[in-house]
């Protein structure tokens, strides 16, 4: 999945927002609806992607995530934004925005 994922980064043409988690990470869960509604609103204007950390630590490991949920957002291959821990929707939306333009 790190290659894949890597590669989607590199080749979007839209923002690529990407949330990793995992099953037993209470924030994780408490920012999921909040992912799900950006995925949402954001339709056709951005890729959205969750990453379980469990399921794919060699991506964790390449994106050097240390806590989680990690949220990322890359345009045109560049790191543009990236936080850790939960964080309100209208922040994420923000950050969003300011890529999207």
């Amino acid at each position: 999945m790190a290659q894949s994922l890597d590669e989607l980064i590199r080749t979007s043409e839209l923002p690529v927002f990407i949330d990793f988690w995992a099953d037993w990470c209470g924030p994780c869960k408490m920012v999921a609806p909040s992912v799900k509604q950006l995925a949402s609103e954001f339709k056709g204007r951005l890729t959205v992607v969750k990453v379980n950390v469990d399921q794919q630590p060699e991506a964790a490991s390449k994106f050097q995530v240390q806590g989680i949920p990690a949220l990322m957002l890359f345009v045109c291959g560049q790191l543009k934004w990236r936080t850790a821990g939960a964080i309100p929707y209208q922040q994420m939306r923000q950050e969003v925005l300011k890529a999207i333009g």
